[in-house]
């Protein structure tokens, strides 16, 4: 279930990141309480979403670039010291008092163009940190498992530390613990990656060339498609996540963090499950349950007027949305090409990111006028929509990706007798 922390340098990613993941959703949590406390309005919620988000969907395709030709190292490295400037001028507004809404939104913004660069680049840089193709799928699990053991532990200690002490705290101790992250970089021993040339033809064919390659493969568009559809139909739930804590079930910061924190448990969960697995032939059929699963636990979360059972059904989407996005992340790392994995996985974070600030500013717009829980039941409902749909490719799917598998040796041959015969993964 460990065995990808057998490589040196991906010990030292998995302890840094960890410490600085928690304080990420320390401020995540401290942010959505911030805005609700300021404002009390869904719509702001929502506005606030879309902010640090839309940078990333405008930057993404770029950044794709900009991580296939530079050090990767080295990027990352420049991307987490913006970070922790970030959480540490939040930090300081708000201990002076001087945070305002119009102040929130524009370092989220900041934050966001930040992460444009920042996600691909780190989704590229645990590749090179495995050695073994065949332990890629259980360090992807374990990056998974690592940033959903942060969502348990950020939201618990932020829920304390914002009733005790306030939202500044929690910026300041995200600020400091980029420093873990910061120092175990430092400590590994990467060789240079010598920066790639920018080709004659431009930055335009670069973008071309990488949305053709995903348009032909099979496998990676359908991941895309489906993720997208997800993200922005379902995933927004997350902005009115507040609501349900203070208008819905009456409580206060301590019922936000236990509601990040069940979200974040059963996310951790399917981490765990997915580290288990010796073999990534299941993940397609994983993909669908985790599709449905997710659809309807927010239906039930909107029906949930009890706290317990909110709980339960927050553990369920977060199992679900988890497993999803844990399952896609390893297929595609695995089987795309190593001089477009920048590219594509910029445009993996665009299907996420490009639509989900949408979703967030459309979720807030009709939970003012629909309320909270019917907002987060018509999530749901359209999330198993988009599992039918998924069902209905699943055949193709796995005729177009089991072959690749066969061919890198990471499934018997035999496994392919149940499939329609592809030759490759472009069709």
């Amino acid at each position: 279930m460990v065995r990808a922390l057998r490589y040196r340098n991906y010990r030292l990613f998995f302890g840094g990141q960890i410490v600085s993941l928690i304080g990420t959703w320390m401020t995540t949590t401290a942010t959505s309480w911030l805005v609700y406390r300021l404002t009390g309005s869904a719509r702001m919620l929502g506005l606030v979403g879309f902010a640090s988000q839309l940078p990333s969907v405008l930057l993404t395709p770029l950044a794709g670039i900009v991580v296939d030709r530079w050090d990767r190292h080295r990027l990352l490295m420049t991307t987490q010291t913006l970070s922790m400037l970030g959480s540490c001028t939040l930090a300081a507004l708000v201990f002076s008092g001087r945070m305002t809404m119009p102040a929130l939104i524009s370092l989220c913004v900041l934050q966001g163009l930040v992460n444009a660069f920042d996600m691909p680049c780190r989704q590229s840089f645990v590749f090179s940190l495995i050695e073994n193709r065949e332990d890629l799928s259980n360090a992807v699990a374990l990056n998974s498992s690592m940033f959903n053991f942060a969502r348990i532990a950020g939201p618990a200690v932020a829920g304390v530390v914002i009733a005790a002490a306030g939202e500044g705290w929690c910026f300041m101790a995200d600020g400091v613990s980029f420093l873990a992250v910061l120092l175990a970089l430092a400590a590994m021993k990467v060789a240079p990656r010598t920066p790639r040339a920018a080709p004659a033809s431009g930055a335009r064919a670069e973008f071309k060339e990488g949305w053709r390659y995903i348009a032909r493969s099979v496998p990676i568009r359908t991941i895309m498609t489906l993720l997208a559809a997800v993200c922005l139909l379902g995933v927004p739930y997350g902005v009115l996540v507040p609501i349900f804590a203070g208008k819905v079930l009456g409580g206060g910061p301590h019922t936000l963090g236990l509601l990040m924190t069940a979200s974040g448990a059963g996310a951790l969960l399917a981490g765990l499950w997915l580290a288990s697995l010796r073999s990534i032939a299941r993940l397609g059929r994983a993909m669908l349950a985790a599709s449905a699963g997710f659809g309807a636990s927010l239906i039930a979360l909107g029906l949930s007027r009890v706290l317990w059972l909110s709980c339960v059904c927050l553990v369920g989407a977060g199992f679900g949305f988890m497993l999803l996005m844990a399952s896609s992340n390893t297929i595609v790392q695995t089987i795309v090409d190593e001089d477009k994995r920048g590219r594509v996985m910029s445009f993996l974070m665009l299907a996420i990111l490009g639509t989900a600030p949408l979703g967030s500013l459309v979720v807030g717009t009709i939970a003012d006028r629909l309320g909270a829980p019917r907002t987060v039941v018509l999530e749901g409902a359209c999330c198993l929509l988009v599992a039918l749909w998924f069902a209905r490719k699943l055949d193709e799917f796995h005729a177009s990706v089991h072959p690749i598998y066969a061919r890198m040796g990471l499934i018997p041959e035999a496994a392919l007798a149940g499939d329609v015969a592809a030759p490759n993964c472009v069709s």
